[in-house]
């Protein structure tokens, strides 16, 4: 059963209340839950016990009874508290939103990383929710012999189990992302720049990864279908190579634990080269979905208002009629940071690529350089790094008209010693 709290005085921006409860069914069929009840319970007072009204615990009641639910899926945060009254009242196990969020992750973590981030962020949670509610935790352990006083509590003693292991897996995903800082540094020397999907979940990154990499990364229309962070290596249309990177999906009221949980990841996207906002475009709520990135993405130092490596990919423009899409089509020319696409039926992906191209080239130098032809590790060096856009061959040498990156030229002639 799942129940969307409508607090009236919510200081969040504006949601429909029916879209909320649709993402958040949709939270719950991502894990496999069967939903036989779902409906959206006006709050005009929360209530520090329940959070929801006694008439609406006593409504709730009932339709566990009638529907034999045995979870109740609050889609608020809970306090321990509130969770434990709330489980008295309605006579089942009740979750909250972040509880539910947190299950869906570690069924879909899949990386050792992923694993590591999951179980980080589950036992913040749980360390939070050690509270005297069960009887078996009022029972003391013996202490040594030579220790005064009476032993250790269950409940003091499961919250520094707890304690012990956040700082073991602290520890360890500090390791990953000193490795991934050298992945990331091996790269830079390369070097091929990196385009980083960032996107509202369920808004077709992995469908857009899979399109433009022509790879088989997980895509369904789930929420979180994508968990552990994916890269492809992938040629534009120039002949430019890029490092695609595909990353989990953010949500409205992320708890601030889980975007500390996954920072190893999202560290990825603050090293990108170009940074691809994909929003469902046809979504009744894209423009709150949007803010929800943004707000994420501020967390880990990226404005897209200010930051030019952030382009918004309006996605599944097959879902609007021809009046929308030519509306939105209108809007995306006037703006260089944006561009239409439908992932699903590859229309605007031409587009996409061409305004890859074009950012990647920003900055590049053209230039003329005369190769030996015997020298064919420098001709094929230079293929592989820049954009050959002409050459005129005669009896000894390649005569190449190039872009290339102003780094990649020094090394060039640093390497090969060519005349320019």
């Amino acid at each position: 059963m799942v129940v969307h709290p409508v607090l009236r005085d919510a200081h969040e921006a504006p949601r429909a209340p029916e879209a909320c409860l649709e993402e958040a069914v949709g939270l719950a069929q991502a894990i496999e839950l069967e939903v036989v009840y779902a409906e959206c319970a006006r709050v005009s007072r929360p209530h520090p016990s329940t959070l929801l009204g006694s008439g609406t615990v006593e409504h709730l009641a009932q339709v566990v009874e009638e529907s034999e639910a045995s979870l109740v899926v609050i889609d608020h945060a809970l306090s321990p508290v509130q969770q434990r009254n709330l489980e008295k009242g309605v006579k089942a196990k009740v979750i909250d939103r972040t509880g539910l969020i947190l299950e869906i992750f570690g069924a879909r973590a899949r990386t050792r990383e992923g694993q590591l981030q999951v179980e980080l962020a589950s036992l913040t949670y749980q360390k939070s929710r050690l509270v005297r509610s069960w009887t078996h935790l009022e029972r003391q352990r013996g202490g040594f012999g030579f220790l005064g006083g009476p032993g250790e509590s269950q409940l003091e003693m499961d919250r520094r189990l707890i304690g012990d292991r956040i700082i073991k897996i602290k520890k360890e995903l500090e390791d990953v992302r000193r490795t991934r800082g050298l992945h990331r540094k091996a790269r830079a020397k390369v070097p091929y720049p990196v385009v980083a999907l960032v996107g509202y979940t369920n808004a077709g990154k992995s469908t857009l990864f899979n399109r433009l990499a022509n790879a088989d990364v997980f895509a369904k229309d789930l929420l979180f279908a994508t968990l552990d962070p994916t890269m492809r290596q992938v040629t534009l249309p120039s002949g430019r190579k890029v490092i695609l990177s595909d990353t989990v999906g953010f949500i409205s009221d992320l708890p601030h634990h889980l975007v500390e949980a996954f920072r190893a990841t999202l560290e990825e996207v603050d090293g990108a080269d170009i940074i691809l906002h994909v929003r469902d475009i046809s979504h009744l709520d894209t423009e709150a979905q949007r803010d929800d990135v943004a707000a994420v993405l501020r967390d880990i130092g990226i404005d897209p208002e200010t930051d030019d490596r952030v382009v918004e990919v309006l996605n599944k423009i097959d879902c609007l009629d021809a009046e929308e899409r030519d509306a939105l089509a209108a809007q995306a020319r006037r703006d260089p940071r944006q561009v239409c696409v439908s992932a699903l039926t590859g229309q605007g992906i031409e587009a996409l690529d061409a305004l890859l191209d074009q950012r990647m080239n920003l900055g590049r130098q053209v230039v003329d350089l005369s190769i030996d032809l015997g020298n064919g590790a420098a001709l094929a060096w230079l293929y592989d790094r820049g954009e050959v856009l002409e050459r005129r061959d005669d009896e000894a040498h390649a005569h190449l008209h190039v872009a290339l990156d102003p780094a990649d030229l020094a090394r060039f002639e640093k390497r090969f010693s060519a005349s320019a």
